[in-house]
């Protein structure tokens, strides 16, 4: 059984000028300890942003889409997970 996630922070990603996205979301994901977690709200989904994660850090991350906060948005809670050095002994 995994324990609950972390989740504090939500990202308002939507409200970012395009140009400069991407590279926020990949600042905050970098500086979320193992097992915490952010709530990405965005206003399409995030699908490109997910295939560039998945291709450059692939594993570390698991995300759980969640009900948006309107009708126009998607939200999805990103997770960082624990590296195999923390994983606990069985």
């Amino acid at each position: 059984m995994n324990p609950s996630p972390k989740t504090a922070l939500m990202l308002q990603a939507w409200m970012l000028p395009s140009f400069i996205r991407h590279q926020v979301i990949f600042d905050v994901l970098e500086a979320l300890p193992p097992g915490h977690s952010v709530t990405l709200v965005n206003d399409h989904d995030p699908k490109p942003l997910f295939y560039q994660l998945d291709a450059e850090q692939p594993g570390q991350f698991r995300r759980e889409v969640t009900t948006p906060p309107g009708p126009m948005l998607f939200s999805v809670v990103v997770t960082r997970q624990s590296s195999p050095d923390q994983l606990p002994m069985i």
